[in-house]
């Protein structure tokens, strides 16, 4: 660390410009490589996935794109099947058809069959599946806009019809593209900025905003050059303006106390700098590559979308280590001085108030301990009800308002079901479809099933057959699996639905890999850091506890809604899309890890020092305690902003992140963590000599 410094130190003005030009170039790349930022959640080679394949290169839509969905609550004492419904239906499809050219169709008045009406004879709908737009995923936008011109004051036996789908509910909501990305990005920096004035109480507070800047355009350009090369999901966008706002932030904040503490301990010019750096820079690195690892992690899943996240995220935190061990040094070198004005804080002593704070959780260390326990066993407790379901998320947090949630509204009332929004889309033999539609029109759960004679949906000697499901439940699913595997072996099933229960499958499989590749990496990482064998291990089941407490919140404001109206106005979603808990741990287990590094590098410092464990969990929460809560503030007050966006998925994330980031810094990390080394004591600091060696690190005794 003290050589690169040093380098950096005398190359300013290369360093300096090097990366000036670096952040010109990522700000000219951050538009276009937020529009080249992809949705998709496929698990290539599984069936649904196949399937999906093979159905839009078939039938040139459908699979894994939704279908419009317009749907009519017909007046009391009119029945579905009556001459006038058919008649309006009709029409209903062939307006469609009009506006949205190769479109899909089927409805009561086209196949006769009751799986499109309700039980009552009052609610029937019409399933339109459009073109999807060339790359983009199975969707078609533009399709929802002609559908609802056509269907403009159309009328069924005098009733509306209205218009949804998942399409149609997201352009309702107004989610999509990154719109709102800047003014949350902005909303983040000022948040951070008035925490930064309060920790420094001088213009240097403004230091770390430029690091961040620096960092997130860096970032954004590099992102941009992955998306030439493979998918980048769009979620990237978001963490990158938000969580690398943080991520750059916590290291500057790390580096820029630890230099003014060296000041007042008589260290001057450079030679303060290459300090801090021996020291703070040192827990930076390793901080840095802790997150980088638990995101690299997510490429041992076989799933392109968290591949993406995993190595497009990846580079938020090396490009923030990067920028923090470079061009800060230069920054507090050539201009520290005059920015550290007017300095009203003393770096000289620890806090007060955390040093106190310190000697209280070691002296009841047993309490703190038990208090923590118990507040972290009712959130992880309550992670265990955590219901995965589909990747796109519960249709009825899209939207609260609007034509597209009534048609939702009326299928859930019928007895429908949102099923009818993400049918299950059976391929088969055009022979076949009669005995498959015995097979699966009776299952458990599954409202009907449907086997248009319609030209559109016969390609060849290929069929297919809508099965509309009352809920996107994962049972569901295997049961309509199970009948048509045994209606024939080369029966195929996709649809959203199945494509999202073999995403569950495939991910939720491979997750032992993937927790098990960022467990021996980071154990052998702090182990090497910290110089001992219990610390990294007590760290990563800490890790482990905040992020299942982080699961636990979003449960219980999202599943169960106990927040989720009263913040947004949205009702409970009853479950969680399936990549969500995954997204948590990879970057809350890396984002925690920072504080823990943070926290035990100035602990192992001052026992290096003193020798007295306790006393190094007071000077090392004395020292810390005030960083460490004011980084997870700015993080948080990032994750508040991210919150601020439309989409209610993007809204989830921001909530378990956030609230993951509150409880490690404070629950855990100035309380458990304090208690627990002082707990264990002079067994905090054993490392045996075989692995000392491997390690290439200086054994430690017990």
């Amino acid at each position: 660390m003290i050589t690169i410094t040093k380098f950096a130190l005398r190359h300013r003005r290369l360093v300096a410009l090097l990366w000036l030009v670096v952040a010109a170039a990522g700000f000219a790349s951050a538009g276009p490589a937020t529009s080249a930022l992809s949705d998709q959640y496929s698990v290539p080679g599984r069936e649904g996935y196949v399937t999906n394949t093979r159905i839009k290169a078939t039938f040139g839509n459908g699979g894994d794109g939704a279908p419009l969905v317009a749907v009519v609550t017909l007046p009391r004492g009119v029945d579905a099947g009556s001459a006038q419904v058919r008649a309006g239906l009709t029409s209903v499809s062939r307006r469609i058809a009009a506006a949205v050219p190769h479109t899909r169709i089927a409805s009561f008045a086209s196949t006769g069959d009751r799986a499109f009406v309700s039980r009552d004879g009052r609610t029937t709908f019409v399933v339109a599946y459009p073109p999807p737009t060339p790359g983009s995923f199975g969707q078609n936008e533009q399709a929802v806009d002609d559908a609802k011109a056509a269907l403009r004051g159309t009328t069924v036996a005098d009733a509306p019809v209205h218009l949804t789908g998942l399409n149609a509910l997201s352009a309702s909501s107004g989610t999509g593209g990154g719109t709102g990305l800047l003014a949350e990005s902005l909303l983040g920096g000022v948040g951070a900025l008035l925490v930064l004035a309060f920790v420094f109480a001088s213009l240097m507070a403004f230091v770390p905003l430029v690091v961040a800047v620096i960092s997130i355009m860096a970032s954004f350009l590099l992102v941009w050059a992955l998306t030439s090369v493979t998918q980048v999901s769009g979620i990237v966008g978001f963490l990158i303006a938000l969580v690398g706002l943080g991520v750059a932030i916590d290291y500057s904040l790390l580096i820029v106390v630890r230099w003014r503490e060296a000041r007042a301990h008589g260290y001057a010019g450079d030679d303060a700098v290459v300090h801090a750096m021996a020291t703070a820079g040192r827990a930076v690195v390793f901080s840095g590559t802790t997150v980088a690892i638990g995101l690299l992690a997510l490429i041992a899943l076989p799933v392109p979308f968290l591949r993406s996240v995993g190595y497009g995220g990846m580079v938020i935190p090396l490009v923030s280590l990067a920028v923090a061990t470079t061009l800060l040094p230069v920054i507090l070198s050539k201009m520290g001085g005059r920015l550290d004005w007017p300095h009203l804080r003393t770096d000289d002593r620890a806090s007060r108030s955390w040093t106190r704070w310190g000697a209280l959780v070691v002296r009841h260390r047993l309490a703190a301990a038990a208090v923590a326990a118990a507040v972290l066993g009712a959130l992880l407790f309550a992670a265990t009800t955590i219901d995965l379901g589909a990747a796109t998320g519960d249709p009825d947090t899209i939207v609260r308002s609007g034509d597209a949630r009534q048609g939702l509204d009326a299928l859930e009332r019928s007895g429908i079901g949102a099923g009818a929004l993400t049918p299950i889309e059976v391929v088969a033999r055009g022979g076949q479809t009669a005995q498959l539609i015995t097979r699966l029109a009776h299952i458990d759960g599954v409202q009907g099933a449907a086997a248009p004679a319609a030209a559109a949906w016969h390609r060849g000697s290929a069929a297919v057959v809508d099965v509309f499901a009352r809920s996107d439940s994962s049972a569901t699913v295997d049961r309509v699996r199970d009948a048509a595997h045994a209606a024939g072996g080369d029966v195929r099933v996709g649809g959203i639905v199945a494509q999202n229960d073999d995403f569950i499958s495939a991910v939720y499989g491979g997750f032992p890999l993937m927790a098990g590749l960022i467990v021996v990496l980071t154990f052998v990482l702090l182990a090497r850091a910290f110089r001992s064998v219990l610390l990294p291990a007590k760290a990563l089941v800490l890790n482990v506890l905040s992020v299942g407490a982080a699961w636990g919140v979003v449960t219980l404001v999202w599943q169960e809604g106990w927040g989720s109206h009263l913040l947004w106005g949205i009702p409970a979603s009853g479950s969680i899309p399936s990549w969500l808990p995954l997204m948590v741990f990879a970057f809350l287990f890396g984002l925690s890890m920072d504080y823990e590094v943070f926290i035990l590098a100035r602990m192992r410092e001052e026992y290096d020092a003193t020798g007295s464990t306790d006393a190094a969990v007071i000077e090392g929460i004395g020292r810390t305690g005030r960083l460490v809560t004011s980084a997870a503030l700015i993080l948080f007050l990032g994750f508040v902003a991210m919150a601020s966006a439309p989409d209610t998925s993007v809204k989830m994330i921001a909530t378990g992140l956030g609230a993951g980031i509150l409880i490690d810094a404070t629950l855990i990390r100035v309380l458990l963590v304090p208690a627990a080394v002082s707990l264990f004591g002079r067994w905090n600091w054993w490392l045996p000599a075989p692995l000392a060696r491997v390690l290439r690190a200086s054994p430690g005794r017990a």
